[in-house]
């Protein structure tokens, strides 16, 4: 049977030579590079290996002649084709139904968990796609094949899909608790040597044979149990575990006794929190999961997970039951068979599933066009956000929508699987309402536009009749006197001031006995401006406020904020000691991080900010894209006066590819909360496409 493999690869690399990927290197490398998944990774048989090569083969060219190869390897083949088809805008079914289609099309369970290392390739492979079907493919991992890959045992490669899903869709996050993980390593392992100290000579004097592993939970898995707890990164409890792994014989019997001793010596150092005992060697998982799990503290007061198995569990608990016919090398078609029996039950029954495995962290739902095209949407979303993720134009004229052919309004909260139809028309205009119908920032951001697009339009009349009758009537209106009047008529800047003359809410004769009674301003409005203008000199001052805590074996050393990620008061940071700077702080999320945490964590020093801020400011740079329009940067500059902001420089250049504006603005700002503030206003601009901090 060797031979079926070389016969396939054969095949296959005449069939699709002179085809490329989107590097440009030969398509072979695929399934080569499946067929290596198949084969090292999980282990299944030779039959499988030809099977990849053969589906590449044959999906991309249905004419190619198979018939030589044996019937099962056919039947993978076809099975293998059939799932290729499966793309959920032909669909229109929820994931659990996607699913139920990938298990009907595997007639032979290995096509499943071929399919399986297949997307495997595919996500170490995402950069090759172009973007839109790297999206699709992260979201088809993500409800399809993490799923799949946890219900079939898979543990090693759910996880990675898992982490690859995790840093394409949320790149800032991902980045953030990787390089936390990393700053963190060396505490895990000075608990992991404090904990195992005084359990050696009880283990050395029984002739337990062990290994201590430090198991640290994966990213996707902290960022998830951060949103459901509510809690920051320092507040998941179980972010490691330690792991005792006995190397004894295969023998059920033996191995149970053996943990269990285990498990007594661990209790008796050790205070246990038996509520949060897990026996899975007694009644072994559905999946082949065995192990036995333990919360206990130590005298600091410190809670520990410890799982205790042996060499053949941990075997079963990384790679799945897959690893029973390939245990010490030794394989059995036995034991595959068993596997897979257990994998074709695991298929055609709906598992249990813990309640705290990951599933998307936002908890988005999954809505279809009529024609079958899949949008994901926010939690809550409605009818309007539907329409705004198509496209803009629509959701500006959207009057309602049919969902499974029933007529709802705009405000109809959406739910995953509904096929939802727009209703348009050309004389329908956002309302300030539909900001309260929306949940998508994609919707919010071009209502707020469209309705500042008409803010704008009657501000434009309401200046033109101002200005009219400012001429007639022989009086100026400085821009002193309109802060003055916006101030003391509470108007939120000059644009809605205007605008309400436009609307005919505000009478200009009360701007025109405004001007006249400050020809003559009184001893008391004098006065009040000192204080005003005492308060701004007084607001900005040097960042000596903010403290640097924990820092004792550098004290003195002077610190500075690092340039390439400008750390404003807030945000998440850590401290880098230099050879000749003193302290650096940076962002947790600085693109330099991972590599000076990894590199030099001897290096890094922990650094809070005080808790009360006081009077500081930070330097930040902001990027903001706009379509061209003289109107942008007046409007720009307004919202930054109307903030404890002041703009330190302006540099406004041209994207010669989209042909947008691209403007970077250096502010000083007092804090994250106050930039934010900023960046929100910005973004609402009309003709602005985008805003970012950098």
């Amino acid at each position: 049977m060797e031979n079926i493999v070389e016969k396939a690869h054969a095949l296959a690399s005449e069939i699709l030579a002179g085809e490329v990927r989107g590097n440009g290197l030969p398509f072979m490398g695929h399934p080569e590079a499946v067929a290596a998944i198949v084969r090292d990774e999980i282990g299944l048989g030779v039959e499988c290996e030809a099977a990849v090569y053969l589906h590449e083969a044959t999906r991309r060219h249905p004419e190619v002649d198979i018939s030589a190869f044996p019937a099962d390897v056919r039947t993978m083949v076809d099975g293998l084709n059939r799932i290729s088809t499966i793309k959920p805008k032909d669909t229109r079914l929820e994931a659990e139904n996607y699913k139920r289609l990938i298990v009907q099309y595997s007639s032979d369970p290995r096509v499943t968990v071929i399919k399986i290392a297949d997307r495997l390739e595919v996500m170490r492979s995402l950069l090759l796609f172009p973007k839109a079907s790297r999206e699709q493919k992260q979201l088809e991992t993500l409800m399809l094949y993490i799923p799949l890959a946890h219900q079939l045992g898979l543990y090693n490669i759910k996880s990675e899909l898992e982490n690859i899903y995790f840093k394409y869709a949320y790149p800032e996050e991902y980045r953030s608790i990787t390089n936390k993980l990393l700053a963190t390593a060396p505490e895990r392992e000075r608990l992991s040597r404090e904990f195992i100290e005084p359990l050696k000579s009880k283990l050395d004097a029984a002739g337990i044979k062990y290994k201590l592993k430090i198991r640290t939970k994966a990213a996707f898995s902290i960022f998830h149990k951060m949103q459901v707890q509510k809690v920051p990164f320092e507040g998941v409890f179980d972010v490691f575990a330690i792991r005792f792994i006995i190397d004894c014989e295969p023998d059920r019997k033996l191995e149970q006794d053996l943990c269990w001793k285990v498990y007594s010596y661990v209790t008796q150092e050790y205070t246990p929190d038996t509520s949060r005992l897990r026996d899975w060697l007694t009644k072994p998982k559905p999946n082949g999961y065995e192990s036995l799990h333990i919360t206990v503290r130590n005298a600091q007061g410190s809670y520990l997970e410890v799982q205790i198995r042996t060499k053949r569990m941990d075997d079963i608990a990384e790679n799945g039951l897959a690893s029973h016919w390939s245990y010490k090398g030794i394989k059995s078609e036995h034991t595959l068979a068993q596997w897979l029996a257990s994998v074709r039950y695991a298929l055609e029954h709906k598992s249990t599933e813990p309640a705290d495995m990951p599933q998307a962290p936002t908890g988005e739902i999954f809505v279809f066009t009529p024609s079958g095209e899949l949008r994901i949407l926010s939690p809550g979303a409605t009818v309007l956000d539907f329409a705004f993720n198509i496209h803009s134009n629509i959701g500006v004229h959207c009057v309602g929508a049919r969902v499974g052919g029933k007529a709802v309004s705009i405000r109809e909260k959406l739910k995953t699987g509904d096929v939802v139809e727009i209703i348009t028309s050309k004389n329908q205009r956002p309302s300030q309402d539909w900001l309260n119908w929306v949940v998508s920032s994609k919707a919010k951001n071009k209502i707020r536009q469209e309705l500042d697009a008409a803010l704008r339009a009657q501000a434009a009349t309401g200046r033109e009749l101002l200005e009219r009758r400012l001429k007639n009537w022989k009086l100026e209106f400085p821009s002193e006197l309109q802060a003055d009047f916006i101030r003391k008529e509470k108007y939120a800047g000059i644009i809605d001031m205007l605008a309400a003359v436009g609307r005919e809410e505000l009478d200009v004769n009360e701007i025109k006995e405004f001007i006249l009674s400050r020809h003559q301003p009184s001893a008391e409005s004098q006065e009040s401006a000192a204080p005003e203008t005492q308060a701004k000199d007084g607001f900005a001052s040097s960042s000596d406020d903010i403290l640097v805590l924990n820092a004792k074996n550098v004290k003195g050393l002077q610190y500075k904020m690092a340039h390439c990620c400008n750390p404003v008061f807030g945000d998440d940071v850590f401290g880098f000691v230099t050879r000749t700077d003193g302290i650096k702080i940076h962002r947790m999320s600085c693109p330099n991080a991972a590599r000076l945490i990894e590199r030099y964590p001897y290096r890094i020093q922990k650094v809070v900010w005080q808790e009360n801020q006081s009077s500081g400011e930070f330097l930040a740079t902001v990027a903001v894209s706009s379509e061209p329009d003289r109107q942008v940067m007046p409007s720009i500059m307004d919202v930054i006066s109307q903030f404890r902001v002041s703009l330190r420089s302006c540099v406004v250049g041209s994207n010669s590819r989209t042909g947008d504006d691209e403007i970077t603005l250096k502010l000083l700002v007092p804090s994250n909360g106050e930039l934010d503030k900023v960046i929100s206003q910005i973004s609402r601009i009309h003709k602005v496409v985008k805003v970012k901090r950098i």
